[in-house]
């Protein structure tokens, strides 16, 4: 009889997909192996998720290699299962030994040490600069592998 004048409501369930886990301000976070610092992050906000970090002005610094390299940009997506950080937004890629490139996007690759851009880029070290269209550097042997390339070099004297 209850029913005949209350309908009864109908309450639909919501799957929740991507919710985060937490979210910090103003952080840096360290990663030690048994050899001291490998890599570190730092950032004005992050949010976690299952599988990753979305980082708010990101500088990221690997260790890890023979030359440190160090990656900042606007926006970066650090995905803990692939050892993979997409850079977005005025990145910045330098390398302790002088070497630079930037490009609005790029993803760093940590396993591999390879940095790969497919926008313009410009890549420079001391009075030598590259621009091009595409952008495949390999932090480990020292290779840079690019499209339509407008180079200025300055051969030294002996």
């Amino acid at each position: 009889m209850i029913f005949i004048g209350f309908k009864p409501m109908n309450i639909k369930q919501q799957e929740f997909v991507d919710v985060p886990l937490f979210q910090l301000e103003a952080f840096t976070l360290h990663e030690l192996s048994q050899d001291g610092l490998v890599t570190l992050m730092k950032g004005s906000k992050a949010i976690r998720y299952n599988d990753r970090y979305k980082v708010f002005n990101i500088d990221y610094t690997d260790n890890s290699k023979n030359f440190i390299a160090n990656m900042r940009a606007d926006n970066g997506l650090y995905r803990d299962k692939d050892d993979v950080i997409d850079l977005t937004g005025n990145v910045i890629y330098n390398r302790e030994d002088g070497l630079i490139f930037e490009s609005q996007e790029a993803t760093y690759n940590k396993k591999s040490a390879i940095a790969k851009t497919n926008k313009d880029y410009v890549i420079y070290r001391d009075s030598n600069r590259v621009v091009g269209t595409s952008l495949t550097y390999d932090n480990r042997l020292n290779r840079v592998k690019s499209k339509n390339v407008v180079a200025k070099y300055q051969i030294q004297e002996k």
